[in-house]
């Protein structure tokens, strides 16, 4: 849709110069010919930009503008008069004209200015949407958990989110702690300034004391320039410390500062810098035993374990999985635009015996391939990881026999164990030979000679 400009002007022929000329820019265009008649229009039509002379009758321009403003506020003003000044300008700009144009004007200049202002209101459209976005996703409400451990941490997430308390989540990798660190951010009163996050593990030792404190130029070999650091980039909001058991014991003592004067010195710097800046940390070590260790300073790791906050590994909240599957499923489903149907019983309790070593985000990875790489318009057993099947069949692969004093026919057992896997492969496949060789970690040649063999009761193979 073309955008709607609103042209005011006394002068009749400059009125329709600009009115013409505007439309055949491709924007939607109305004109009045003093303030009373534009206000009359605005308050029946929104304008994204109002362009009006300074000086006319009955209301003038900057009356026009402040009242328009008022009425919308994301409607942009620019201001035409041949009576420039400084003044003008000043009080242009006061009641929120993005501009200002002296007459005679050229119709270049208009239109670079038209389009500055265009692109600056989209600018600002763009930016209150996503910050609306980020309020929504990152609700801690959003987070997928159901089991009493995830009710706990939602909980805790409620009680904290709108303190200035430092905060400690700790937990296994892949468990969602920046995701956390983000619901905590976007529901506190500090959900309209920057979020900055830092991972401490990924950034090599010489370099991320400027990256948190930023440096100055000269400081050293490559600093041709000045730059601001994390924590300044983060005045007002919220850094997030991420792996911060992987920082040096050097960096350790800078942070201890941080959080005890909010103040610091960028690199090469004798210029202190005071911050008003929450810290959220997070690791996925053991930082007690790394105090004990030495490996991390004792009086930071009180300092940051004010609120501790741990995120239970997905094996401990198994009843999450279906619930975490689901979500996947259709985010990516909307995402990739795939007709897929829902998850069957099948491949969801195959799922949820599973141990997931790399948490949440290791389940969502699985999903995404699957709907990427899926070409039957359904998830299958088939197209699950070796690694899945293998911990599918462990439990019932792995027997334990008691031995009786009288001794066993140790072939006859044999032979009746491998008769039983069979079964149970046959049986958990659906009759397909394929999958239950698969499940076995057998060639399907060697299974179908094995049920043949053994007498195995046929089930109808749909391979």
């Amino acid at each position: 849709m073309s955008e709607f400009i609103l042209v005011v002007d006394d002068d009749s022929k400059n009125k329709q110069i600009l009115h013409r000329f505007l439309e055949l820019e491709g924007y939607e265009v109305a004109s009045a010919g003093d303030g009373e008649e534009a206000l009359n229009i605005a308050r029946e039509q929104h304008f994204d930009l109002v362009i009006t002379d300074l000086k006319m009758p009955k209301k003038d321009g900057i009356e026009l503008l402040k009242e328009i403003k008022e009425l919308s506020p994301s409607t942009m003003g620019v201001v035409v008069t041949g009576f420039a000044s400084i003044d003008s300008a000043v009080e242009a700009m006061k009641v929120g004209a993005f501009d200002y144009v002296s007459k005679p004007f050229q119709l270049d200049e208009i239109r670079l200015v038209v389009k500055r202002a265009l692109d600056y209101q989209r600018l600002q459209t763009e930016n209150y949407s996503l910050k609306k976005q980020l309020k929504r996703k990152y609700r801690f409400e959003n987070i997928i958990g159901d089991s009493p451990q995830m009710q706990e941490v939602f909980r805790m997430v409620e009680k904290v989110a709108d303190t200035d308390s430092t905060i400690l989540i700790t937990g296994e990798s892949g468990t969602g702690k920046e995701l956390i660190a983000k619901a905590i951010h976007y529901n506190s009163k500090r959900r309209d300034r920057f979020l900055i996050p830092v991972n401490c593990g990924a950034i090599p030792e010489t370099l991320l004391e400027s990256e948190l404190f930023g440096h100055v130029k000269g400081a050293f070999t490559g600093a041709i320039a000045t730059r601001i650091g994390r924590f300044e980039a983060a005045n007002g909001g919220t850094i997030f410390l991420d792996e911060i058991a992987e920082m040096s014991p050097n960096l350790q003592v800078k942070i201890l500062r941080v959080l005890q004067e909010q103040e610091f010195e960028p690199v090469g710097s004798t210029k202190t810098k005071k911050v008003d800046v929450r810290i959220i940390a997070a690791t996925n070590q053991n930082l007690d035993e790394a105090v004990k260790k030495k490996k991390f300073r004792e009086d930071l790791y009180y300092r940051l374990h004010v609120i501790p906050i741990q995120l239970p590994p997905l094996r401990e909240r198994n009843g999450d999985i279906p619930l975490l599957v689901n979500h996947f499923w259709e985010k990516y489903i909307r995402e990739k635009r795939r007709h897929l149907e829902p998850i069957g019983p099948e491949v969801m309790e195959v799922l949820q015996r599973y141990d997931w070593p790399g948490n949440v985000r290791e389940l969502e990875n699985l999903i995404e391939r699957i709907v990427i790489l899926n070409e039957k318009g359904k998830a299958s057993l088939e197209e699950l990881p070796d690694k899945i099947y293998a911990r599918q069949t462990e439990n019932s692969a792995t027997q334990i026999f008691h031995l009786p004093d009288t001794g066993i026919d140790f072939n006859t057992l044999v032979e009746d164990f491998e008769s039983r896997l069979i079964k149970a492969a046959l049986e958990r496949s659906r009759g397909n030979k394929n999958l239950a060789a698969k499940l076995l970690g057998l060639k399907r040649t060697t299974l179908v000679e094995k049920i043949k063999k053994k007498g195995v009761e046929s089930i109808m193979d749909r391979s």
